[in-house]
């Protein structure tokens, strides 16, 4: 890696964890740009569905639940 690079990273790895997040997300994403529209559009997905759960338009199930049932399933 070259000295810029790692001057870069000490640099990231100073910043608030959401800022690294979003730094990272931000190198991630130039890699390959239509992941990058996946991932916009799954995170709205996530947003809407926490905004409808919030609203009281659905219901959560518990996790312990929906590992049972699968564990269920597998026997």
């Amino acid at each position: 890696m070259s000295e810029l690079a790692e001057k870069l990273i000490e640099q990231a790895l100073g910043l608030p964890a959401n800022e690294r997040a979003a730094f990272a997300e931000r190198l991630l994403s130039s890699l390959d740009p239509e992941l990058s529209e996946i991932d916009q559009l799954w995170a709205k997905e996530a947003e809407d569905r926490l905004d409808a759960y919030e609203r009281g338009e659905i219901e959560a199930i518990p996790a312990e639940d929906v590992f049972s049932e699968i564990k269920n399933r597998n026997r």
